[in-house]
């Protein structure tokens, strides 16, 4: 099983929402920033480093929200562990996305996410997380 780290970057009322490019995996989907956590690496230090090296900024992590795993059709699982971020250092810099959108909760049930990031949605979108 995969797992994944993923960021729930607030300002105001809005949420970090990041489109997949078209030769990514499950292309121009969208998602929350994250990615894989490495052999050996804590959860948050992962998504420490992926939030750097996909936004160019410096972090500061604060509680996990939610825990997801998601058996996608045809195999292979996931384990998403989803964090809050409600501070963070540096300009935020779209350095692998296709497109990088704020977008308040109402509308992120609009946009297309990954099928593992829906039902995280439809919570964000009904105020019950976070």
């Amino acid at each position: 099983m995969k797992r994944v780290v993923a960021a729930l970057i607030l300002k105001d009322d809005q949420i970090l929402a990041c489109q997949r490019t078209r030769h990514q995996v499950m292309p121009l989907k969208w998602e929350f920033p994250g990615g894989k956590i490495e052999e050996g690496e804590q959860p948050r230090d992962a998504l420490r480093r992926e939030l750097e090296e996909e936004l160019g900024i410096e972090a500061e992590i604060g509680n996990e929200v939610s825990r997801i795993t998601h058996h996608y059709p045809g195999g292979g699982s996931v384990e998403l562990r989803f964090f809050e971020v409600r501070r963070y250092q540096g300009e935020l810099e779209n350095r692998i996305f296709r497109e990088v959108r704020w977008v308040g909760r109402n509308e992120l049930v609009k946009l297309d996410f990954l099928e593992a990031d829906r039902e995280l949605v439809k919570a964000l979108a009904a105020g019950k997380i976070i």
